[in-house]
């Protein structure tokens, strides 16, 4: 009897488990996590012969980040690593959680995504068209873009 209950039982967790689908946010956009990225990212050996092991993705961080229509890199002015000025106006900018994480509900379109620095404006992601960290949202879908700022780091 006792394992005829743990048979059911099972069943009855595996039936609702695989009906469960995950949580998908209505509407379409953006969606990822902001991380920060600085100094000798370089491969080094330690003392004992051992690759030291660096993490490549960075720490998560609060920042601005800011929607533009697709932009090109002609549409904008370049220095030090930053852009300091883009031709066209942002359609709309988020905050960053303290993880790093952001959402930006967002039309279906094609779009550059940009971080707001101290000095400028971040991106490190081009396409073969000359289009600064594009990214193409669709109807009903959200699209993962993870931003790692790493204008500071050496490689």
């Amino acid at each position: 009897m006792y394992k005829l209950l743990r048979l059911i039982f099972a069943a009855a967790f595996t039936s609702i488990l695989f009906q469960c689908a995950p949580y998908q946010p209505e509407g379409q956009g953006v969606v990822g996590q902001v991380t920060w990225l600085e100094g000798n990212q370089m491969p080094t050996i330690v003392e004992d012969g051992a690759k030291n092991k660096k993490t490549t993705m960075g720490e998560p961080v609060k920042r601005t980040v800011r929607v533009y229509p697709l932009v090109k890199i002609s549409d904008v002015t370049l220095e030090g690593g930053l852009f300091k000025s883009v031709a066209t106006k942002p359609i709309t900018e988020v905050e960053t959680d303290e993880n790093g994480q952001y959402t930006v509900n967002l039309s279906p379109g094609r779009y550059s995504i940009l971080t707001v620095e101290e000095g400028g404006l971040f991106a490190s992601i081009f396409d073969g068209d000359g289009n600064i960290q594009p990214v193409t949202v669709k109807e009903g879908e959200w699209t993962l873009l993870d931003i790692v700022v790493n204008y500071k780091a050496a490689f």
